[in-house]
């Protein structure tokens, strides 16, 4: 089944003809939920995409993910989270909603969350949760392969529910580009865990490229994560209130926010 390495098909491919690909697999109910037949999947995997503007990427990565996720054997489903509005992206507040809307369907154990122009080059970098945090994208192409610093925690990472609840979630107070996978490196090692990689190649991923313009950087992010651990348990799952729109499509559930700053209220500390 798992043969290592795989293509990484990166040609443009349109909604529908990514919806035609599938069309005749009926085992991928809506929402892109699929679990296998002829075993017990080890874990039932939530894989949250944070969105903005990057339509050119999506079918591309669905094209790639779930093959190579049935051939894992995991139960899964995608949210793709969607800011709307004019504020500068906020990718960990968009988690935070991710996982609350996922925990209403009741029947995942392992969170990922995942770039949505992230796509891995090896079939054995197995997407299931562990005792301790995952950080599957450990060698980037754009990073020429190495780990830019040993606490980096980008791209793709993954946590069980347990681990993510107990860490109070990703901070909501991040907005635009940067800090807040150092943050949650943070939080996950004030919690008590470490941090797990896949061995050798298996961590490798290229990066689709962009047409467009990257996000604003977030210049606020050296103060917070000084103050990462006194923030933690007052800025997170637990101040975040939402309204989302919601809407299941054929291969996964979109989730679209408003996000604004007043959404995730922190008291001084």
């Amino acid at each position: 089944y798992l043969g290592g390495l795989i293509d990484v098909n990166m040609s443009e491919i349109s909604f529908d003809e990514i919806q035609q690909l599938f069309s005749k697999d009926l085992d991928i109910k809506p929402g892109g939920h699929w679990k296998p037949k002829d075993c017990k999947p080890r874990w039932k995997v939530a894989i949250l995409i944070p969105f903005r503007n990057r339509h050119e990427h999506l079918p591309i990565f669905f094209r790639h993910l779930i093959p190579m996720l049935q051939k894992q054997r995991l139960e899964f489903a995608f949210y793709v989270v969607e800011q709307a509005g004019t504020q500068p992206f906020n990718r960990a507040m968009l988690f935070n909603v991710g996982f609350k809307e996922a925990m209403k369907d009741a029947v995942w154990d392992c969170i990922i969350f995942h770039d949505v122009d992230h796509l891995p080059e090896n079939d054995r970098n197995y997407y299931g949760c562990g005792e301790m945090p995952r950080h599957f994208a450990a060698k980037l192409d754009k990073y020429m392969y190495i780990l830019p610093y040993n606490e980096f925690f980008g791209g793709v990472s993954g946590l069980t529910v347990e681990q993510f609840k107990k860490i109070n979630g990703f901070p909501n107070a991040f907005w635009g580009w940067g800090g807040e996978d150092d943050d949650l490196w943070n939080r996950v090692h004030y919690a008590g865990y470490n941090v797990t990689r896949p061995e050798g190649d298996l961590g490798k991923y290229k990066s689709i490229p962009h047409h467009h313009r990257g996000e604003v950087q977030f210049l606020g992010r050296y103060k917070l994560l000084r103050y990462s651990r006194e923030r933690q348990y007052i800025d997170g799952l637990n101040n975040l209130i939402y309204t989302p729109k919601v809407l299941v499509r054929r291969l996964y559930k979109n989730i679209t926010v408003n996000l604004i700053p007043e959404l995730a209220p922190v008291r001084d500390y």
